[in-house]
C-alpha cells in the first residue's frame, strides 16, 4: 500500500479550490491550478462515459455545469471533451488529463461516482485502476459504493482505498436503498470487504460510531466533508484528522 501520510498533512480543495465569480468551476484545470498554487490536496469526481472512460465531473447529468443536457453516461468521451462548462475556457476532461496536470504535486483523492447499479462496472474500474497504478504521485479513491471499492481493491491493492459515508438517513439520497443496506453503509459494515486505508464521512453526521471505531480502533485516518462554516470546521478539529473543504480559504481563515 502507498504511502497516505499527505492525506492529514494539508487541507483538501473540495473539487478543487474553485470559485465560479472568478472563472474556477468546479472539477476543472483551472479549479486544480488553484489549488495547487496553494499546496492544497485535491478532491475531484469521476463520472463513466459510454465507452468506459473516466470523466472528471461530478454530476449525472450535464445540465447544471455545462450547455449541454442529459446523462454523461450517454456520450462516449470523445463526445464528452469538447463540452465546455459554463462560465469558464475549460471543458470537460479525462483523469489521464488531470494526473498529467498535476504530476504529484500534491495529494489527489478521486471519488469514483456510482449510480448503485447491480451490472458489472469492471472495464471502467479496471481503466481508473490502469491510469492510478502507472501514476507515481500521491493519490487515493474513495465512493459510497463498496462494489466499486472491492472492485478497486481487485484491480489496484496497492492504491489506498477510503471508505465513504455518512448517516445514510436521507431519503432523498438513500430512498433506493432497503432499510438493512442503510444500516450497513451506515456504520461501514462493508469494511472487511474493502479494506479501507481512510475514512471519509459527512461533518454533519460526527462523531458516529463507525467512523470513530476505524480512527480509535484501527487508526484509519479520518477525513470530514465537506467544511463550509466555521461550525463546521470545529467539529472537523474535534472528530477528524482533517477536512475537506469549499468557500474559503484555510490558511487565511482564523
Amino acid at each position: 500500500m502507498r504511502d497516505l501520510s499527505w492525506l492529514t498533512a494539508r487541507p483538501i480543495a473540495h473539487r478543487g479550490y474553485h470559485d465560479a465569480a472568478h472563472g474556477r468551476v468546479e472539477n476543472t484545470p483551472s479549479a486544480v491550478a488553484a489549488a495547487m498554487e496553494k499546496s492544497f490536496s485535491i478532491e475531484v469526481d469521476l463520472q463513466q462515459s459510454a465507452d468506459d472512460k473516466a470523466i472528471v465531473f461530478h454530476d449525472d447529468t450535464l445540465e447544471r455545469l455545462t450547455f449541454e443536457t442529459g446523462p454523461v453516461k450517454a456520450r462516449t468521451a470523445a463526445q464528452l471533451m469538447p463540452v465546455m462548462m459554463r462560465g469558464t475556457d475549460d471543458r470537460l476532461w479525462l483523469l489521464d488529463e488531470l494526473l498529467e496536470q498535476v504530476d504529484g504535486r500534491v495529494g489527489l483523492c478521486i471519488e469514483i461516482k456510482s449510480r448503485f447499479e447491480r451490472h458489472p462496472k469492471h472495464a471502467y474500474i479496471a481503466g481508473i485502476a490502469e491510469s492510478l497504478s502507472r501514476y507515481q504521485g500521491p493519490v487515493a479513491v474513495k465512493s459510497f459504493d463498496p462494489d466499486v471499492m472491492q472492485m478497486m481493491r481487485e484491480a489496484a491493492p496497492d492504491i489506498p482505498r477510503g471508505a465513504l459515508g455518512d448517516g445514510a438517513r436521507n431519503l432523498k439520497d438513500w430512498g433506493r436503498a432497503s432499510r438493512i443496506e442503510r444500516f450497513m453503509l451506515r456504520h461501514m459494515l462493508y469494511g472487511p470487504r474493502i479494506r479501507p486505508s481512510f475514512v471519509s464521512y459527512w461533518v454533519k453526521d460526527l462523531p458516529a460510531l463507525a467512523p470513530a471505531t476505524l480512527r480509535k480502533v484501527f487508526g484509519l485516518p479520518l477525513i470530514a466533508w465537506t467544511i463550509r462554516t466555521p461550525e463546521d470546521r470545529a467539529r472537523a478539529k474535534a472528530f477528524a484528522d482533517q477536512m475537506v473543504f469549499e468557500g474559503f480559504d484555510p490558511d487565511a481563515a482564523v
